[in-house]
């Protein structure tokens, strides 16, 4: 399955300055491994050492937020958009 993943500008720097990428998995967790495969050190910065999504990162597949779905089992079919953004904080 192909899908575009929607890189943002923090994580660029793995993906030699580009905003948008294909990728391809069933699933998001297939398809972040296939990212890294393409854009060593990016999967780093999106899921922890114990495997699962970052606290500040947020993903989503078409316009679902994944943690409401089913996390990094959430189903990417072909030519859906995978969507990178970094939480942002401030007061």
């Amino acid at each position: 399955m192909s899908v575009s993943v929607r890189v943002p500008t923090i994580l660029r720097t793995y993906t030699d300055g580009e905003s948008e990428v294909d990728a391809s998995g069933a699933t998001l967790a297939e398809v972040l491994d296939d990212l890294e495969s393409s854009y060593a050190g990016i999967k780093a910065r999106i899921v922890d050492e114990d495997g699962k999504l970052r606290r500040f990162v947020n993903v989503y597949v078409g316009n679902e937020d994944v943690r409401f779905l089913d996390d990094l089992a959430t189903a990417t079919p072909d030519g859906s958009q995978v969507s990178v953004i970094p939480a942002v904080a401030g007061g």
